[in-house]
């Protein structure tokens, strides 16, 4: 495929750069311990120091692949699928979306909320983040917003992206991984105080699954 084909069909959301697809268990927030298939695109410039999959921030080091082959794929191992990055909002979701819906699948997708909403969406986990802030649009569409607490004023940064939240929005803190012993016992004690929050914890880690 020459280079100006690729471009159009990466723009109409023909074809996305897949960095990996997997069916494993939903690891962490609302949905924690649900067979789940993740689709993992490539392409990041949000820039998180502490990010855990830094290798899909380049979108060129990872395959094209066909939306509608994935789709596919993906809803043949299960009927939940998390769409996530890397940043997925980087890419036009429509077609993915679309024929992921055809197939029976409801779509999850865990986002920055840092690029325009696109696709059919019907579960959105904002996890904002400092270096680039969610569009407005997407506060209010949100069903959870998980913030990474990786020192004691992310808690000041959690509470200024609830309150932009709608009142239906599940809310969450969740450690950086490498802080954990550090930090859940904070968010522990922050949350008995603070109970309209809810602690998320990346089970799929302990469990030593993808």
């Amino acid at each position: 495929m020459e280079q100006e084909e690729q471009d159009i069909n990466l723009n109409q959301g023909k074809i996305l750069p897949v960095m990996e697809h997997f069916h494993t268990l939903q690891g962490e927030g609302a949905h924690t311990g649900k067979a789940t298939y993740f689709i993992r695109l490539g392409g990041c410039n949000v820039g998180c120091h502490w990010c855990d999959v830094k290798e899909s921030w380049d979108a060129g080091l990872h395959e094209m692949m066909n939306a509608e082959k994935i789709a596919e794929i993906a809803a043949s191992h299960s009927k939940t699928i998390v769409i996530t990055g890397g940043e997925p909002l980087m890419w036009n979701l429509d077609i993915l979306t679309q024929r992921l819906h055809t197939l029976g699948c409801r779509i999850h997708i865990e986002t920055s909320g840092a690029y325009p909403l696109s696709g059919e969406l019907d579960w959105i986990t904002l996890s904002p983040k400092k270096t680039m802030l969610p569009k407005d649009e997407i506060y209010q569409k949100a069903h959870e917003l998980k913030v990474i607490i990786f020192n004691n004023h992310d808690f000041i940064f959690a509470e200024e992206q609830a309150a932009k939240v709608s009142a239906y929005c599940k809310l969450y803190l969740q450690t950086e991984w490498s802080k954990r012993d550090e930090m859940y016992p904070k968010i522990t004690e922050y949350i008995l105080k603070n109970p309209q929050w809810q602690a998320s914890v990346q089970t799929h880690k302990y469990m030593n699954i993808p």
